[in-house]
């Protein structure tokens, strides 16, 4: 009997899960802040006390995301690529093609039946290809971030913005308001330009099905519909997509050990 333990460090947010056996018994999900290993050694000691283990009980922990080399405590660091790919694998065994939406970045990964990474795209740095896209267009609208996805549903009429650059979008945005454009219908024009971004990562790729979709951007109801319109397939969405790349890296922690 044996545990194992998985951080991801993002730049917004970090996650942590505990596994035995291949299921999660323990997570946790803490704001960054901007001491990467401070906010890892929060994650372990919220994690093990919820599993009710002394951190030394744990067997192998590894490290995955944007701020993984500042983790003190792992045995390894991995890339997220790799993490995410195992995290969908071990949760949906049939998904062939990932949509990952993290805060700075998005990528699209093609795995095999075993979770390895076959072939994957980036977005470019514009926040217009990330979760970050979103958070700046609460800011214009004076929206909270979890209002977004759900009030770009309401929408009978989206709106069609002339550009994919945030700077732009942002600019564009504020003119739409002023001429009285509804709130609705501009989120969901943007959150079309959101999903034609990720449909140009998908064609670089490749689509292969099932699809599944991972990252704290997949909590935007309104960036899976338009997805999935885009894509004309059904995503695996799994219940805590923010969630996924932690719980590859606990196991390939596992893989590791054994």
């Amino acid at each position: 009997m044996a545990w194992f333990m998985g951080i991801d460090i993002g730049s917004g947010t970090s996650k942590g899960v505990i596994t035995k056996d291949g299921e999660s018994i323990a997570v946790e999900i803490l704001a960054s802040g901007i001491n990467y290993n401070e906010v890892a050694l929060k994650l372990r000691e919220k994690l093990t006390a919820k599993a009710r283990l002394d951190p030394k009980e744990i067997a192998y922990a590894i490290a995955t995301g944007h701020g993984s080399k500042n983790v003190s405590f792992c045995q390894e660091q991995v890339s997220d690529i790799r993490c995410c790919a195992r995290g969908i694998n071990r949760i949906y065994p049939s998904a062939r093609t990932i949509v990952d939406i993290q805060g700075q970045s998005s990528q699209v990964i093609s795995i095999d039946e075993k979770g390895h990474v076959i072939n994957h795209a980036a977005s470019e740095k514009c926040a217009t290809g990330s979760g970050r896209f979103f958070n700046i267009l609460a800011n214009v609208l004076q929206l909270e971030l979890a209002d977004i996805g759900s009030l770009s549903l309401t929408s009978n009429k989206p709106i069609y913005l002339n550009t994919g650059c945030a700077v732009f979008c942002e600019s564009e945005v504020v003119t739409r308001v002023s001429e009285g454009v509804p709130v609705e219908d501009i989120l969901a024009g943007a959150v079309k330009v959101f999903a034609e971004k990720m449909g140009a990562l998908i064609n670089r790729v490749g689509m292969r099905k099932q699809c599944a979709i991972s990252g704290g951007g997949t909590l935007n109801p309104g960036i899976v519909k338009a997805l999935e319109q885009k894509l004309k397939t059904q995503l695996l969405v799994p219940q805590q997509p923010q969630l996924v790349t932690a719980l590859g890296a606990a196991c390939l922690a596992e893989e590791k050990w054994q």
